[in-house]
């Protein structure tokens, strides 16, 4: 595990290739509870290319100096992120 949350990561290297290849993380909050966010793509090896970009929220906890992974949600598709998008900006929108 690491120490540091810059150092936090989902890319997954098997046999040469990035079978989950990070493309691009957001850090939503800091401290002994971090939650960040990360863009990805999987890596098919019966087509030999990477799946359309993918989303996941993580949440770590750091422990004796390490951060460890406590939870996650992905979010599987381009039409599943913007239903959360939609889903937050209404109800942003309702307290105003």
């Amino acid at each position: 595990m690491t120490e540091k949350i810059e150092e936090l990561t989902i890319t997954y290297t098997e046999d040469g290739i990035d079978t989950i290849k990070e493309l691009d993380k957001v850090i939503l909050s800091k401290g002994a509870w971090t939650t960040i966010i990360f863009r990805y793509q999987d890596y098919n090896r019966d087509k030999q290319e990477y799946s359309p970009d993918k989303y996941t929220i993580r949440r770590y906890q750091k422990r004796n100096g390490t951060y460890r992974q406590q939870s996650k949600f992905n979010i599987s598709s381009k039409a599943q992120a913007q239903s959360v998008i939609q889903a937050l900006e209404k109800w942003i929108d309702d307290q105003d």
